[in-house]
């Protein structure tokens, strides 16, 4: 019998095989990692200013200035005024930007998809049922 220290880093271990393995099969070939997650990072929580997106991502906040400067540059983002302080700015998504969000996730989905095949029918419902479980545990992250 396997116990909880070993279920827990079988799961973390698997985990981050998944998402390393999704990253790489919905990444687009023309981002880096890092702007990679930062433009779901934007999705997500847009307007979003870049004190956020470094802790989100993690990163440094110079790196993350220079990561969104980057997909601004590519017409991925665009920064804007804040409503709420008129001394800051948050970063949003284009169109472009919006188009490639929709399309990570939609091939992301995909491999999720194929990966699940590969199971059956009681494991692949025990996995999807777990989805809301570790969504609502990793909620305040």
């Amino acid at each position: 019998m396997i116990g909880v220290d070993e279920e827990a880093v079988q799961l973390m271990v698997a985990m981050h095989r998944i998402v390393r393995h999704l990253r790489r099969s919905a990444m687009s070939e023309t981002l880096h990692p890092t702007q990679f997650i930062t433009l779901l990072v934007i999705a997500d929580e847009q307007p979003v200013r870049i004190g956020t997106i470094a802790a989100r991502v993690p990163c440094s906040q110079p790196t993350a200035t220079t990561t969104v400067a980057t997909l601004e540059a590519d017409g991925l983002v665009c920064r804007q005024g804040d409503d709420r302080d008129g001394r800051a700015t948050v970063v949003v998504l284009t169109d472009l930007g919006a188009e490639m969000v929709a399309q990570i996730r939609a091939d992301a989905t995909k491999t999720l998809e194929g990966m699940l095949t590969e199971l059956d029918d009681e494991d692949r419902a025990q996995v999807l049922r777990s989805g809301g479980v570790l969504y609502r545990l990793s909620a305040g992250l």
